[in-house]
């Protein structure tokens, strides 16, 4: 999607220091009434047993702003909520217009009481080439982001943004901004459209002093549900968000996406004839990785496929899921600007059974590095009926490398495919090095399958850079146009690595 860049300017315009310059006028606010996180959900509640209807469009003249000319407005710092307080939290907010032609309503909260923030022109700085535009009713704030002193007191950084349907995104300490993650996700790939649930309104609690913090509260709506949301937002090396939510449905919900994520892949080793390009791979993520129900660890490197494809993993209770970034040296990218090599991982954690369902993985067909063509969710095997009400709580960690390691196997870090000069086509599978490793290779066993075509005997040999086994083998499709294969050292009989998972299609 295209947004990606406008985040990315905003976020550029948003590092420019302020210090030293003048006071400005900060948020204005409107009537308080009083505030409990309950009386969320009883709006949502109320609003799913009415007929769904959309907020009001904001002026024309704001939707028809170019994106050249909507980079040229932007929040002045200095207006931040709670600036020159003891808060340990600065808030700013998005101006309406181009890909957000909505308002977002935003409201803090203190002791109880509840205000909004009003919509005012003054908290935001233009250039000379910004547009005449409507200023009515009709208008708000379309998203919010968060800073915090992240590395050194004084100096307040972001750490995550939440603008635009029901998307947000975060980052631990240090990273760049990458994936995204969603409040939920309805009908994803679906023929008939997919529906995009909005966040119609935030609470935002004002810290403690003390806080490393904020509490977040969120109202979602769309024409099949609304929902009650509350976000417990940690930072740090890892910027963690604790999930409470409820849905409730106005139509029965055939095709729910729980926890969904949102990232991009471009190409990488695998398909690296496909592009013409100075770097070796372009991706704000390279693998899906699932901790199932059972205990089994899986690795799924993504792909860009040219047609369409949806992968249903089925699970009982599943522990995690993630998009991670496992890629981590800048030469695995050579991109001095985006910086994929510092991009997050973001990692699901239940917070209770999910019960059966699948993680779902969509790979969309993608020629450019501006466009989300990968989404990944959990989605429960029963519908939640018109009327009915659905309770979840969820984590999700942001950060080099969020999914959990005790007792885990060795990890998958790099699969490469490519032509045999003999004839049909190597798969190399480079694991990372451990101590359980034995020295003598041979004693692990291969556990190696396909769907289709002819599949060589696999070779097990120590990668001398990561010291780390590899595993080799080579294939041959024959007249399949699709091969699925599953993959696994084993040591003494038992799990010694990740389940290595892919789908190879015919170019």
């Amino acid at each position: 999607m295209l947004r990606r860049d406008v985040l990315k300017s905003l976020l550029a315009l948003a590092a420019v220091p302020t210090a030293g310059m003048s006071a400005e006028p900060g948020m204005s606010f409107g009537d308080a009434i009083g505030f409990d996180p309950a009386d969320i959900r009883v709006r949502a509640k109320a609003m799913a047993e009415a007929a769904y209807t959309p907020r009001p469009i904001i002026p024309e003249s704001w939707r028809n702003l170019t994106y050249d000319q909507y980079r040229k407005i932007w929040f002045d710092s200095r207006n931040a909520l709670w600036e020159g307080t003891e808060a340990p939290q600065r808030v700013d907010v998005f101006p309406p217009g181009l890909y957000f032609p909505q308002a977002v309503e935003i409201n803090v909260v203190e002791n109880g009481v509840s205000k909004p923030l009003r919509f005012d022109m003054g908290v935001f700085d233009t250039t000379d080439k910004f547009p005449d535009v409507e200023i009515d009713d009709t208008l708000g704030y379309s998203g919010l982001r968060l800073r915090a002193e992240l590395e050194q007191p004084g100096i307040f950084q972001e750490y995550a943004v939440f603008q635009g349907a029901s998307y947000f995104r975060g980052i631990g300490t240090g990273e760049t901004y990458g994936l995204s993650a969603r409040g939920l996700a309805l009908k994803t790939a679906d023929p008939e459209g997919e529906e995009f649930p909005d966040f119609v309104a935030f609470w935002l609690e004002t810290p403690a002093p003390e806080a490393n913090g904020v509490v977040l509260h969120a109202l979602l709506d769309s024409p099949s549900c609304t929902g009650a949301y509350r976000f417990d937002i940690a930072h740090g090396e890892t910027l963690t968000m604790r999930i409470e939510a409820e849905l409730f449905a106005r139509t029965e919900m055939r095709h729910v996406g729980i926890a969904p994520l949102t990232s991009m892949f471009l190409f990488d080793e695998t398909m690296r004839d496909r592009f013409s390009d100075f770097r070796p791979a372009v991706h704000d993520s390279d693998g899906l990785m699932i901790h199932n129900g059972a205990g089994e660890v899986i690795w799924r490197p993504l792909a860009n496929p040219k047609t369409l494809q949806i992968s249903a993993f089925s699970d009982m209770n599943p522990r995690g899921f993630g998009l991670m970034q496992r890629a981590r040296a800048f030469s695995d990218f050579a991109d001095l600007e985006a910086l994929y090599h510092n991009r997050p991982a973001l990692w699901v954690t239940p917070g209770e059974g999910w019960g059966p369902g699948s993680v779902t993985l969509v790979e969309i067909p993608a020629d450019l590095e501006i466009y989300d063509n990968i989404v990944a969710y959990w989605r429960p095997s029963t519908p939640i009926a018109a009327g009915a009400s659905h309770k979840m709580t969820y984590q999700l960690d942001w950060a080099d490398d969020p999914a959990p390691r005790t007792d885990m196997p060795l990890r998958v870090l790099d699969t490469a495919v490519g032509d045999n000069p003999w004839g049909g086509t190597i798969v190399a599978i480079d694991f990372e090095a451990r101590n359980d490793v034995p020295d003598d290779l041979s004693l692990l066993d291969i556990v190696l399958r396909s769907s289709n075509g002819e599949v060589s005997d696999g070779l097990v040999q120590r990668n001398p850079e990561t010291g780390g086994p590899r595993l080799a083998f080579t294939f041959k499709p024959g007249d399949a146009d699709l091969v699925e294969f599953r993959a696994q050292l084993r040591l003494a009989g038992e799990p010694l690595t990740e389940v290595w998972l892919y789908r190879w299609t015919r170019a």
